[in-house]
């Protein structure tokens, strides 16, 4: 028993320091309710928004407390005392897949790629002679609750702004550098766009795609997964940019 009044949690003025999944999956759900409850009650969108804002700050802390976990817990600080190294490689997942134009089933991929990573059958020995499996050379800091947030009525526009905030809050954790599992193409544009920012300019982006992806608003939609490119080159995030292996 915590002593919290978890009924309270998503709007009350402050969060807890560290949320583990299933606070925040109840987080979500109540979030999810009261939203809902507050749409079909027609009440003021600023009411709506501070809602919103309460679920997107419990995301944004979900990501920021695993990431704290991975870099400064005893994995890093014993790890360091023993001699060794802390991951840099840190898997982040973006179950997002309603921007693309056919199927929806990118939203379903990071789940199955860890299942991949993590699977016995497979040689998770690199090249290099490094262990996949030893958190000292890969870790993982979970996946942006896309869905929850969607759920109480936020639009892309700010979808986009909490996936960036996502990645930045891994990048502010040294030594992790995010490994993005997504999720359709358009989580490309919020992930360069958070690279870019963190490190104060534009980047370098070599891009392996069927596709260039630079649609201006792809069937109407500027954030679909074929107009990616298009806002992360006005937006001045890359210096070079270098697109291989096009077929369409």
């Amino acid at each position: 028993n915590t002593g919290r009044n978890d009924s309270l949690l998503p709007f009350r003025n402050g969060l807890p320091s560290a949320i583990d999944n299933t606070e925040m999956s109840t987080i979500a759900r109540r979030g999810i309710h009261f939203m809902q409850r507050l749409n079909s009650a027609n009440v003021s969108s600023a009411l709506l928004e501070k809602g919103q804002n309460r679920v997107i700050d419990a995301s944004l802390t979900l990501i920021r407390e695993r990431a704290k976990l991975k870099a400064s817990h005893y994995l890093g600080e014993l790890v360091r005392a023993l001699g060794g190294a802390v991951a840099t490689s840190s898997l982040l997942g973006v179950p997002l897949g309603h921007n693309s134009s056919f199927l929806q089933g990118p939203a379903f991929a990071p789940p199955r790629i860890r299942e991949a990573i993590w699977c016995g059958s497979t040689n998770s020995t690199t090249e290099e002679g490094k262990d996949l499996q030893d958190a000292r050379v890969l870790t993982d800091v979970g996946d942006v609750p896309i869905q929850e947030i969607r759920d109480c009525g936020v639009d892309d526009h700010r979808l986009m702004n909490v996936i960036s905030e996502s990645v930045k809050l891994v990048m502010e954790e040294d030594p992790l550098r995010p490994l993005v599992l997504g999720g359709d193409h358009s989580i490309s544009f919020p992930v360069i766009r958070a690279v870019s920012e963190k490190l104060g300019g534009p980047v370098d982006v070599l891009h392996l795609d069927a596709h260039p992806d630079n649609y201006d608003a792809f069937e109407g939609n500027i954030y679909s997964h074929a107009s990616s490119f298009a806002r992360v080159m006005e937006g001045d995030y890359v210096r070079r940019l270098l697109q291989v292996t096009f077929y369409s």
